[in-house]
């Protein structure tokens, strides 16, 4: 029932909580509190945990049929007999053959080298408006953020924005290199955000605390 134990060094009370981006169960525990007492108290939660796991997105698995956001468009997924592996879009197809059994990891692995080329020529541009320097732009898949800058100027986002919508996507660039100018989140960085997006980008923040969570439930099968 439980996944995930955590021993919180600055927590007062204990805490439950169901991750809607994987459905984990996680039990905050501060640091003299008792386990069994913690864990005698989660078991009593089990009906509460079950409801929240019920209200999470349902599994998208990349099979024949699927259909994937990609940006403002809604893209779906064909598979067809034949032992090339080619993954290619057509229009608002995707086009996939090979084995089926590996379609799911190879789709993935397609959108996240779109993700990869869109983000990056995006944050190109952003940093030569904000005149700032970007030294590398990755993708990874994190279960929090959406993007992160570093000090040394390396930005790296979720692999998964290039399945929100083309206007969040892109107040997540302008938010990321808008760091490279101020390492904190003070008025003058969300002003300079604004400035580099050319509108207000409090539409797309709450379209990621809303349905943000969904997107980390496509590929899943379970």
């Amino acid at each position: 029932m439980i996944d995930e134990v955590v021993r919180h060094p600055t927590a007062k009370t204990i805490r439950l909580s169901v991750d809607p981006a994987t459905g984990t169960a996680r039990l905050i525990v501060p640091r003299r509190a008792g386990l069994k007492s913690a864990l005698a108290w989660a078991e009593e939660k089990k009906d509460w945990i079950a409801e929240q796991r019920a209200r999470l997105p349902d599994p998208r698995p990349f099979v024949p049929g699927a259909t994937i956001p990609f940006g403002d468009v809604t893209l779906t997924l064909e598979w067809r007999e034949g032992r090339a592996r080619v993954i290619q879009r057509e229009g608002n197809r995707l086009c996939a053959s090979g084995p089926i059994e590996t379609l799911g990891r190879r789709v993935e692995a397609w959108l996240k080298r779109q993700a990869l080329e869109v983000l990056a020529r995006e944050t190109a541009e952003v940093a030569r408006a904000a005149g700032v320097t970007v030294t590398k732009v990755s993708v990874a898949d994190p279960k929090a953020r959406w993007g992160s800058c570093a000090s040394t100027g390396a930005i790296r986002y979720s692999w998964r924005l290039i399945l929100a919508p083309d206007f969040v996507r892109r107040a997540t660039v302008a938010h990321e290199v808008a760091h490279r100018v101020h390492m904190n989140h003070a008025p003058v960085f969300h002003a300079l955000v604004a400035e580099l997006l050319g509108e207000d980008p409090t539409p797309a923040t709450a379209w990621l605390r809303r349905h943000g969570a969904g997107l980390h439930w496509y590929g899943r099968s379970s």
